[in-house]
């Protein structure tokens, strides 16, 4: 079975800022084509859970206390990838409006809840080295 990687938060893993998941109901249909690959590349940069919500400014990703956590972001990010490399994996779902994840919509840099077009560090960083990435509101294109 092909391999793709996921957001963790989206399968349920309690992975995002705010300590909780993001589940969504259409992995299960993922599931019966797919083996899942969960991955958090916040998690994995290095950030607790909970944390402060970060959003992206700029070149930097900064948490609404000021914080410059763009190193977190950028290691989660090339963790992802080589994840990516070593498991064979060309496609990935990621978590929509998140600055990791999100793969068309990101927040301002406000922190204002003020979506914008734009890609998150990780998903960016993938979809440059070839990776097809999704949001969870296109898993049907992958079915």
């Amino acid at each position: 079975m092909q391999k793709i990687l996921i957001s963790a938060c989206l399968v349920g893993e309690k992975t995002n800022y705010k300590g909780q998941g993001n589940y969504c109901p259409q992995v299960e249909k993922l599931r019966e084509k797919y083996d899942l690959v969960l991955f958090c590349p916040e998690m994995e940069g290095g950030l607790k859970c909970p944390r402060n919500p970060s959003e992206i400014k700029g070149n930097m990703v900064i948490m609404n206390d000021g914080t410059d956590v763009t190193r977190n972001f950028e290691l989660g990010a090339n963790k992802a990838l080589a994840l990516c490399k070593y498991l064979g994996i060309t496609k990935a779902v990621l978590k929509e409006n998140s600055p990791s994840c999100g793969t068309h919509r990101i927040h301002n840099g406000y922190f204002m809840d003020r979506l914008i077009v734009g890609m998150g560090i990780t998903a960016r960083l993938l979809k440059s080295k070839g990776i097809e990435v999704y949001s969870e509101e296109e898993i049907d294109k992958l079915l």
